[in-house]
């Protein structure tokens, strides 16, 4: 595997606990699998051990001394590309003046040196390629190597987590990445006169994934494609949505070692404890037990539908609710939450800031759970609520529209406030009937979203791809 971040030694985001359980749920299925990261300045790595000593990797004409460390995560090989050049820096993908300007050939050396992992020290039968910054992989095996005889018969799959970031650079970027005008056509990476990596990754791999049967449904469709809508429908016929598990060793209300007390499907007393022990935390009133808490742990930028909740901040507030708020994002949300929070500091609290040990109790300690995305490939905090007890209220969108059900939550499809509200006025009808709302929560507490169901069907996918010719 290809990827650009993996849980514990990087994570800004969904992929990195995709990375960090993934690769386990196969290992334990009898897959041999490897992953291959950049190691990052801001990355943990605890022990680890060079594997290749410094070697150089070309980005078109300027050459990189890269090293690769191994480090061993679950029974996992996950190989460390050093090069403090690119990687070394602070911020992994941006700063604070934005997206780095050589993002480009950063992942193309990350690239080159998977393949040179792939070529000493783990040949595999298949390269499982990760988003845009993975897709370069895919690219170099259809065009750089094509005649290499060390990767004749290698597949390539890419799991595409979220359509939004396709890895667009000019034109001109094409030979710093080793590239030529030999993939620059309408059936490779050009798009409107661009590079378009993502897209050079769908068209050249030879099979897709996406981490959701409703998500790939719906990145057919102009409304979520974000432009690349027929270039996925021209390639249907090999693309599949697998959905993403959850790591419950890590996400459970029966074992979790953030929270102040252990609760379980069949006695959750402790939820409660939770409940008082997250108001206390986030400086809210004894008061608020009274009332349904609602959690958010999130990115806070406009796809996670922040617009919706700005607008109905007046009647949510009204409405008899209490607000727990968890994320970093977008200066006009983190401004509307601090703003919401001075106007009803007795109702609304909110960490501006990544706290994962919060996260976990907020899970714990909430009522129900607000996800109004505008759109959400799979989603993972509504499936962990589901395992706490916390009663999700989402729109019917991607995974979300895949995990929660009337047995299990409320939905809306219409992206509006008006429906969001609906949606949550029904769930706080369902809140003040506790044999009701007792049954939502254990129905979702009986799901299992583990990740043995999803490596099931990625092992599938590889063994398909190893039979086809």
């Amino acid at each position: 595997m290809v990827a650009s971040e993996a849980a514990p030694f990087i994570k800004t985001g969904g992929l990195a606990d995709v990375l960090g359980a993934l690769p386990a749920a196969l290992a334990e299925r009898g897959e041999q699998v490897a992953v291959v990261l950049p190691w990052y300045g801001e990355a943990r790595v605890e022990a680890s051990r060079c594997v290749l000593e410094e070697f150089p990797v070309c980005g078109g004409p300027a050459r990189y001394g890269v090293r690769v460390h191994e480090a061993v995560w679950r029974g996992v090989p996950y190989f460390l590309v050093e090069c403090a050049e690119l990687f070394g820096r602070k911020g992994i993908y941006f700063d604070e003046k934005g997206d780095f300007p050589d993002n480009h050939v950063r992942f193309a050396v990350l690239n080159k040196a998977a393949l040179a992992v792939a070529r000493r020290r783990f040949r595999p039968d298949i390269v499982h390629c990760h988003d845009w910054q993975g897709s370069l992989a895919a690219i170099y095996l259809r065009s750089v190597f094509a005649g290499d005889p060390v990767f004749l018969g290698v597949k390539t799959l890419l799991t595409i987590h979220n359509l939004g970031y396709q890895g667009i650079f000019p034109a001109e970027t094409l030979p710093a990445m080793g590239l030529d005008a030999t993939v620059f056509h309408i059936q490779g990476v050009e798009f409107y006169g661009k590079v378009n990596l993502l897209k050079g990754g769908i068209l050249y791999s030879d099979a897709l994934t996406t981490v959701s049967r409703a998500y790939a449904r719906e990145i057919q469709t102009p409304e979520y494609g974000c432009g690349l809508e027929a270039v996925l429908a021209a390639r249907s016929s090999v693309l599949t949505g697998i959905l993403n598990g959850a790591d419950y060793s890590e996400w459970s209300p029966e074992t979790d070692r953030y929270l102040p007390a252990h609760y379980s499907r069949e006695d959750l007393a402790g939820k409660q404890v939770c409940k008082r022990a997250l108001l206390a935390e986030l400086g809210l009133p004894e008061a608020c037990m009274e009332r349904p808490l609602v959690g958010i742990v999130s990115r806070l930028v406009s796809q996670k539908g922040f617009d919706l909740i700005e607008e109905a901040a007046p009647e949510l507030m009204k409405c008899g609710v209490c607000l727990a708020v968890l994320g970093t994002g977008e200066s006009r949300y983190e401004t509307f939450f601090r703003t919401l929070v001075a106007a009803h500091p007795d109702r609304a609290a909110a960490r501006i800031a990544y706290d994962n040990p919060l996260a976990h109790r907020i899970e714990g300690g909430a009522d129900i759970f607000l996800m109004p995305s505008r759109y959400e490939p799979c989603g993972l905090n509504q499936i962990y609520s589901l395992r706490y007890g916390t009663v999700p209220v989402v729109r019917a969108t991607g995974g979300l529209d895949d995990t929660v059900d009337e047995e299990t939550g409320f939905k809306f499809r219409e992206y509006s406030a008006a429906a969001m509200m609906g949606a949550l006025k029904e769930a706080l009808a369902a809140y003040r009937n506790p044999e009701r709302w007792r049954a939502l929560q254990r129905a979702g507490m009986a799901r299992d979203y583990s990740w043995a169901a999803s490596a099931a069907q990625y092992s599938a996918c590889y063994r398909k791809l190893r039979l086809a010719s």
